[in-house]
């Protein structure tokens, strides 16, 4: 048996799925839905100047199961999927364990990760409606770099504000994206109002994801004759259905492997990724199908929305334009520290992923950098592919849960997301093989700073 699993198994460019998976309409109970400032239910006409009008339609739907993947995008697909579902043999020999790992590979292409995925679907909606720009945020450069690729092959202009501390650390990720013709602006910046605000209260301020999106929006609805809209790259209940073609994808590896993961682990920034790689097999869980799977969301310790935030309706955005949505959420007004997860660094967290976690579905762990990197190391010595931070992340949980397997002599199944790769992270890298590399945990008086940002909204909290 153990031969007839290869090293990466590849499905063929005809299963790739034809369809997105939509897990809210398999749930018991719905996420809660988006609210505007007074309460009110958001209605599509409420968003509609925001984002694209079939994603407002995506965002909105709970009830259909499967939405059609337009054949463009399928086409554009085929250039980079299917991704491989990976067995790391050489991690389970160097770990003595009997469980089998399993990895599902996002970072082979020119994005370097999951994030083309949505971006692709995003840019396409986006032509489909006559539109002429787009904007949106970014924070390691995965997304904006994955949008850049999209949206310049659909011939759409594209402004990403990008987190001032990532900016400076990743200057070839902005290359990459001015390279496909996007305009890239350090956030905070002094080219939008709630930038300058912002960098007037904060002069020395490494941006946060929660900023760069309010900058992304503002200039959004200042794209002449409604010709723009704003696109992002997680927390979204879109962006989670465009990710589920991850877990399609690996769910029908398996099957043709004949094996299925006891232990399903991801990185959580916003939980698009971790929202599409469980996909599939939390239906089955939630179905009775396989109810003993267990589901492991892994963040920073730096910030902890999932483990130490509140589950509460929250402004996406540090500027508080957006519309609320009900998460766990570290308030609005959270500054992270300038750690090198850059893509992590989020103060809320999908509703999905977090009405999962709330309904007890999904566990959840919080890792400091440091061991983060201590595992991405040894992971790419090992497998010969240099994770991104946020992948480490991921991989950091499956060492500990094989590592337990060794222990209890348990030869469980583990399947992680390896969402993308660390070559542009090579500062980060630096800063930890010299030993420059610090943890930083926000005390409990640090979060309630940001906790004392989250709206106060009569007859819901």
């Amino acid at each position: 048996m153990e031969n007839a699993v290869p090293h990466r198994l590849y499905l063929k460019e005809d299963q790739i799925p034809t369809q997105w998976y939509n897990l809210r309409a398999d749930m018991p109970e719905p996420p809660e839905p988006m609210r505007l400032p007074n309460g009110a239910v958001a209605k599509p006409e409420d968003i509609a100047p925001v984002f694209c009008d079939e994603l407002v339609a995506q965002e909105l739907d709970d009830v259909t199961a499967q939405f059609d993947i337009p054949e463009p995008v399928r086409e554009m697909y085929k250039i980079y999927r299917p991704s491989p579902l990976c067995r790391a043999y050489n991690l389970e020999q160097a770990l003595g364990t009997p469980a089998r790992i399993y990895y599902k590979f996002e970072g082979n292409n020119t994005s370097g990760s999951h994030k083309l995925n949505s971006a692709i679907a995003q840019a396409y909606y986006a032509k489909a409606q006559e539109l002429e720009g787009i904007t949106t945020e970014t924070g390691a450069g995965q997304w904006g770099t994955a949008l850049a690729e999209a949206a310049d092959h659909f011939g759409l202009d594209l402004d990403v504000f990008m987190v001032k501390c990532s900016y400076e650390q990743k200057p070839f990720r902005r290359n990459i994206m001015e390279t496909f013709n996007a305009n890239v602006t350090p956030s905070p910046s002094d080219t939008t109002e709630i930038g300058r605000k912002m960098l007037a209260e904060h002069p020395d301020s490494s941006g946060s994801l929660g900023t760069a999106i309010s900058e992304a929006v503002e200039r959004a609805l200042n794209i002449p004759e409604n010709k723009g809209r704003y696109t992002l790259g997680s927390v979204l209940n879109q962006v989670v259905l465009h990710q589920s073609i991850i877990g399609l994808e690996s769910y029908e590896a398996f099957k043709e492997l004949g094996e299925y993961p006891d232990i399903v682990i991801g990185c959580a920034g916003g939980g698009s990724n971790l929202g599409g790689l469980i996909a599939p097999f939390m239906r089955d869980k939630l179905k009775g199908v396989r109810p003993d799977t267990r589901f492991v969301a892994v963040e920073p310790a730096s910030c902890p929305s999932l483990t130490r935030g509140r589950y509460a309706y929250d402004f996406a955005d540090t500027g508080q334009t957006c519309p609320l949505a009900k998460m766990y959420t570290l308030g609005s007004g959270f500054l992270p520290s300038p750690d090198h997860a850059g893509g992590l660094r989020y103060h809320g967290m999908s509703p999905i992923v977090s009405k999962l976690k709330a309904d007890g579905y999904l566990e959840a762990v919080a890792v400091k950098q440091t061991d983060i990197f201590a595992a991405a190391v040894e992971f790419a010595r090992l497998e010969t592919i240099l994770p991104a931070p946020e992948s480490a992340h991921a991989i950091f949980q499956a060492m500990e849960e094989a590592k337990r397997c060794a222990e209890t002599g348990e030869e469980k199944t583990i399947l992680f997301g390896l969402t993308g790769t660390g070559y542009f992270d090579m500062v980060a890298y630096d800063a930890y093989n010299r030993g420059h590399m610090t943890d930083h945990i926000p005390t409990d008086e640090e979060l309630e700073v940001g906790f004392a940002t989250i709206p106060s909204i009569p007859g819901l909290q």
